[in-house]
């Protein structure tokens, strides 16, 4: 059951307080507190908590005896240097600029790339057409490659197509598009930071997650990259 509450959420390091005051207890900001109506009932989209019989949090040496992961390199040789030499499995990236920089072109090349190499690639359009993104491929010359493309805004239908699919790499175009159930704001009208933080925090989650178990059935996708506008909710 959604259970809705008003709480004044700091902008800058996401610090949430039941009333309004023009420095963030936490991090010292200036007029950064911004007030945004969120869930704090129950939620499929939110991490469950701890159990009772849970062993709390462990600790891990530097050193391990399992082999790192391989990067997936995109043969966009500035982007993976960029990615400290290709995409590290089970990592969350946002890329962020202005609107019309070419962040979606970016990501179909190397989406398109990493498909070429053998990898299961999805691209999950909230803002472009089907038709749109084809036409941008064919324009790019790719429109060969083998990326499955969605439309869609809705984090719950979304989360729920990657877990049956199972693709290494997902792309989100945009993360500012996404509609959880967790807000009571519809997408692109106020409230940025909560929504930013209601669907980047499901997809960080579950990418970690399955990256985790893809060490060894690959139950799920091991990488996901977002884009967002950088002037967005200015």
């Amino acid at each position: 059951m959604v259970k809705l509450a008003n709480l004044f959420v700091c902008q800058s390091c996401g610090a949430s307080f039941g009333k309004w005051a023009g420095r963030c207890e936490s991090c010292g900001g200036w007029n950064s507190l911004v007030e945004e109506t969120v869930d704090t009932g129950p939620s499929s989209t939110r991490p469950k908590a701890p159990s009772k019989s849970s062993r709390g949090v462990a600790f891990h040496d530097l050193q391990s005896a399992e082999p790192p992961l391989p990067r997936m390199q995109t043969a966009i040789a500035e982007f993976d240097r960029v990615c400290g030499g290709g995409v590290v499995p089970g990592s969350a990236l946002l890329i962020g600029g202005d609107p019309g920089i070419g962040k979606s072109t970016l990501l179909l090349q190397a989406a398109a790339a990493l498909a070429k190499s053998g990898a299961k690639v999805a691209y999950v359009s909230g803002e472009e057409a089907i038709d749109q993104i084809r036409s941008r491929a064919r324009r790019l010359g790719l429109a060969d490659t083998d990326v499955m493309l969605a439309t869609e805004t809705a984090l719950g239908p979304i989360l729920d197509a990657l877990k049956r699919e199972k693709p290494d790499f997902v792309v989100i175009d945009s993360i500012q598009t996404l509609w959880s159930d967790a807000l009571a704001a519809a997408p692109r009208h106020g409230q940025p930071g909560a929504r930013l933080r209601a669907g980047a925090d499901p997809l960080c989650q579950k990418t970690r997650l399955c990256h985790r178990a893809g060490r060894s059935c690959h139950q799920g996708w091991t990488d996901c990259r977002a884009t967002g506008d950088r002037t967005y909710g200015r």
